[in-house]
């Protein structure tokens, strides 16, 4: 499986509040992506860097959501540009569904 964090710095801070009204604006577009396992939102403390963390199967799955389209969707929509950092990840524990994961 592959990480990818995303991160952008904001304009103006936000508050959680607003965090979470933008972000659920956007989370259907995430929705029924091919190999997006999961994404989780993510706002700074002090409210001036947004993101997100993706769990993806595979690292061409990733690749295929962060196009030049979607880079001009978060320029658009956050007024900067945002970095993407991918990581391998060999071992996910899931507290929620108890169970570990290991992919061959």
């Amino acid at each position: 499986m592959i990480i990818a964090i995303t991160a952008f710095r904001l304009p103006q801070p936000i508050t959680p509040e607003e965090a979470r009204r933008i972000f659920l604006g956007t989370a259907p577009t995430y929705q029924g992506v091919p190999g997006l396992l999961k994404k989780h939102y993510v706002l700074s403390e002090d409210g001036g860097t947004a993101g997100g963390v993706y769990l993806w199967n595979s690292r061409a799955e990733a690749e295929a959501l962060y196009t030049e389209a979607w880079r001009a969707f978060v320029a658009d929509k956050y007024g900067t540009d945002p970095t993407v950092t991918f990581f391998d990840s060999p071992v996910t524990v899931d507290n929620l569904a108890q169970q570990v994961f290991a992919p061959d």
